[in-house]
């Protein structure tokens, strides 16, 4: 890892696996037991059925635990929508904005803003989601996207902490793709990130972690890593192999 005051974060997003119960209660313990003694902090997000259980299988550990989404709204008429109060002491870091919530679902940036600002207003850490498609790419609107969505996510943050936010540069063309971005485009997605934080609040940029997401695998992990603006992960289908998971954390921990 490079010289940075920011500890390296990296974040296991679990989607619709494992299979059941049993499987994901052993994933998480086989990773903590992977992963013991590593100076890297460590969030792993299942399906939210099962957020209670994996937080019981990692009490103890410093691993910490994250849910995949959430409502803007603490309560209400919302059929099969969990609220951030919901999720308090069961996660403290959740994923807003992924482009498959963006994709599938239809979440638009106004959204991704008022997720962003419910989990801040309730002490949990917004993981938020930022990238561009192959189509936007090809077109040039790589940093248009990223500063578009980026800048709708916190409209509604009055005053950024950098402890209380983590941004993961997620390009959509690399995400379950197998074709990772380059350590140079992966570090232009996290220099922008980065400056257009600054321009909010350079103290608040400084101290927020960039995280690369989209086809992360243990011999590219280092590639990311050694990149001056990224601080970490964030691990789709790695994270499900608790060995692979642990060498991209192996990586981070330089």
């Amino acid at each position: 890892m490079t010289d940075t005051p920011r500890r390296p974060l990296v974040a296991g997003n679990w989607k619709m696996h494992p299979p059941d119960r049993a499987t994901a209660v052993s994933l998480a313990r086989d990773v903590a037991a992977a992963t013991r003694g590593l100076e890297v902090d460590i969030v792993l997000c299942p399906p939210a059925v099962w957020l209670d259980a994996i937080g019981a299988a990692l009490d103890g550990t410093p691993i910490r635990v994250g849910a995949q989404n959430l409502h803007a709204q603490d309560s209400g008429a919302f059929t099969g929508e969990i609220s951030a109060p919901m999720l308090l002491g069961v996660a403290d870091h959740v994923i807003v904005g992924h482009s498959e919530r963006r994709r599938l679902f239809g979440e638009t940036d106004a959204d991704v803003a008022a997720k962003v600002g419910a989990a801040i207003e309730h002490g949990i850490v917004p993981i938020v989601a930022v990238g561009e498609s192959a189509e936007e790419r090809r077109a040039g609107q790589t940093e248009a996207v990223i500063t578009r969505q980026l800048v709708a996510a916190l409209s509604g943050v009055d005053e950024l902490d950098g402890s209380a936010l983590v941004v993961a540069y997620e390009p959509v063309w690399a995400i379950g793709t197998g074709d990772a971005a380059s350590g140079d485009d992966a570090q232009a997605g996290a220099a922008l990130i980065r400056a257009l934080l600054a321009g909010r609040d350079p103290g608040a940029a400084a101290a927020v972690r960039v995280l690369y997401g989209g086809s992360v695998a243990p011999d590219l992990a280092s590639t990311y890593f050694g990149q001056p603006d990224i601080d970490g992960a964030l691990v789709g289908g790695a994270s499900l192999d608790a060995e692979a998971f642990a060498a991209i954390v192996r990586a981070a921990a330089g």
